[in-house]
C-alpha cells in the first residue's frame, strides 16, 4: 500500500515554550514586578521634589560630589547611580542574556530569531523616527538612541496592575525583546557615546576581569555553595575592572555586561552535572536580582527622572521641542511598528504562523507595552546632552510622557483579552498536568 508523504507541522512564530523555562521566566518577572513599584515610586517622588517649593534641596543632593579624585571617582551622587547603580543592573543584563542563548529555549536558533529580530526592529524603526524628526538640527539629532530600549520592570509592574496573565510564550517573548534590547542600547552607548578611549586603563582593566572569569569558570561549585565566597573574591576583581573601564572613557556599565557574559551557565560535573539543579549564573540572577531590582534601578531612576518642568510655559517648551517630539513618536509609535513589522515580515518569509493561543492584537499589546522605554532611556539622554541641560530636561520629559501613554494603550489592549488569557493559562497548567509535571506551574502563574 502506497503511503502518502506527511505533510510537514508550520513552525510556530511563539509556542509556549519548555514548562521549566515558563516557571523561571515567571519567578523572574514576579521579582521585577516589585521592582517596577519601586521604580515608580522612586520616579514620581523626584519629579514631586524637583518641582516642589524646596527643589533646590533635591538638584544639590543629586549634584552632591563624593569619591577618590585621584582616581578620577570624585563623582556626583546621580553620576554614581548612573555609572556605578546601573553597572548592577547590566550584570544582571548579561547574566540573563548568557543564560537564553546558552541553556534557556533561546539556544535553539528556530525559537530565538523572532524574539531577537523583533527586539532589532524595535531598535532601528524608533531611532529611524527621532532622526528624521530631529534631521535638522544636529545638536538635537545625537539623541538619536533615546527611544531604543524597553524598561521591563516598569513594563512588568504595569501588568501586575492590570492584573494581565500574559500567557508564557508572550512573556517569554517580552523579557527576551527588553533583554536584547538593553544589551543593543549598551553596545550603542559603548560604540556610539564614547568620546575618547584611554587605552592604558583599558588594557589593565583585561587583568582583573580575566582573573575574575578564571576564578568564576574554576571554582564555580565554591561560588554556588558559599555566598560570602563572591563577595569577598570576586567583587573586589569586579570593581576593578568597573573602575578601570570608567577611567579608560567606556561607559562603566559596559562593564556589568562583561562581567555577566563571565560567569557560567552550565552546573559544573562535580556539582553533579546541568540535571541536578542551577548552575552558577542562575544562582547568581537569584542573589543579585533582588539588589538590581529593589535597590540599584530605584535609586537611578530617583536621580534620573527629577525634572524641573518649570510650570505651564515650561511644559509646552518641553513638549514642542523636536527631542520630546521625537522621543515620544518614537517610543509609541515605533516600538510597535518595528516589532509587529518584523515579525509580521519573518511570519510571511518563513510561512510560520502563530500559536494557536495567540492573535496579532496579542502581539500588538506587547509591542505597545515594549514603548515603555525608562531606565535606559534616561541615561541614554544624559549621555547625550549631559545632566540638567534644557535638552536633557526636555528628553526627560519626553520619556516620562511617552512611557504613560505606552502604558496607557496597553492596558487597553491587554485587559481587553485578559479572559482569554486566563482560559489559555488553565489550559497550560493542564497540559503540565498531563505530562506528569506538578500543578506547581498553576499556583505560580496566578
Amino acid at each position: 500500500m502506497k503511503q502518502e508523504p506527511s505533510t510537514p507541522t508550520p513552525r510556530t512564530v511563539f509556542g509556549r515554550g519548555s514548562y521549566s523555562e515558563a516557571l523561571r521566566i515567571g519567578t523572574i518577572l514576579r521579582k521585577e514586578t516589585v521592582g517596577g513599584m519601586l521604580l515608580v515610586g522612586a520616579a514620581v517622588i523626584a519629579i514631586i521634589w524637583a518641582n516642589s517649593p524646596v527643589s533646590e534641596s533635591y538638584f544639590a543632593l543629586r549634584d552632591f560630589k563624593i569619591g577618590y579624585e585621584p582616581w578620577h571617582l570624585e563623582l556626583s551622587l546621580g553620576t554614581w547611580a548612573a555609572d556605578g547603580l546601573l553597572a548592577v543592573f547590566f550584570f544582571l543584563v548579561g547574566l540573563e542574556l548568557k543564560r537564553e542563548f546558552v541553556a534557556g529555549d533561546l539556544r535553539q536558533f528556530s525559537k530565538s530569531i523572532v524574539p531577537v529580530s523583533a527586539a532589532v526592529g524595535g531598535v532601528v524603526i524608533p531611532a529611524l523616527i527621532y532622526a528624521v524628526v530631529n534631521l535638522t538640527s544636529p545638536e538635537t539629532l545625537r539623541g538619536w538612541a533615546i527611544p531604543t530600549a524597553t524598561d521591563i520592570a516598569f513594563a512588568v509592574a504595569v501588568l501586575a496592575i492590570i492584573g494581565s496573565h500574559l500567557p508564557s510564550a508572550l512573556r517569554i517573548f517580552l523579557l527576551t525583546l527588553a533583554v536584547v534590547d538593553d544589551l543593543l542600547a549598551i553596545s550603542i552607548i559603548a560604540v556610539f557615546y564614547t568620546d575618547e578611549i584611554h587605552l592604558g586603563p583599558l588594557l589593565i582593566a583585561l587583568i582583573p576581569l580575566a582573573l575574575y572569569t578564571f576564578m568564576a569558570q574554576k571554582y564555580r561549585r565554591f561560588f554556588g555553595t558559599r555566598a560570602w565566597a563572591a563577595w569577598a573574591i570576586l567583587l573586589p576583581l569586579g570593581i576593578a575592572t568597573w573602575a578601570l573601564v570608567h577611567a579608560s572613557g567606556i561607559h562603566a556599565t559596559v562593564a556589568g555586561v562583561l562581567l555577566g557574559f563571565a560567569i557560567p551557565v552550565i552546573r559544573s560535573q562535580a556539582s553533579g552535572g546541568p540535571g541536578n539543579g542551577p548552575g552558577l549564573s542562575e544562582i547568581f540572577e537569584h542573589r543579585f536580582r533582588p539588589i538590581s531590582a529593589g535597590v540599584a534601578v530605584p535609586l537611578f531612576a530617583f536621580f534620573s527622572a527629577g525634572v524641573a518642568i518649570g510650570g505651564w510655559d515650561g511644559l509646552v517648551s518641553a513638549v514642542t521641542d523636536p527631542v520630546a517630539i521625537g522621543i515620544v513618536i518614537a517610543l509609541v509609535l515605533g516600538k510597535p511598528v518595528g516589532i509587529m513589522g518584523t515579525t509580521w515580515l519573518l511570519n510571511k518569509t518563513t510561512k510560520a504562523s502563530l500559536d494557536s493561543s495567540i492573535k496579532w492584537i496579542d502581539l500588538f499589546g506587547v509591542a505597545l507595552l515594549a514603548g515603555i522605554g525608562f531606565t535606559v532611556s534616561l541615561l541614554v539622554a544624559e549621555l547625550s546632552f549631559g545632566q540638567g541641560s534644557p535638552h536633557d530636561d526636555h528628553a526627560k520629559i519626553g520619556i516620562l510622557t511617552a512611557s504613560v501613554l505606552a502604558a496607557l494603550l496597553a492596558t487597553v489592549v491587554l485587559s481587553s483579552r485578559n479572559r482569554h488569557y486566563k482560559t489559555v493559562q488553565l489550559e497550560e497548567s493542564v497540559d503540565s498536568d498531563e505530562d506528569g509535571i506538578p500543578d506547581v506551574y498553576q499556583q505560580d502563574s496566578n
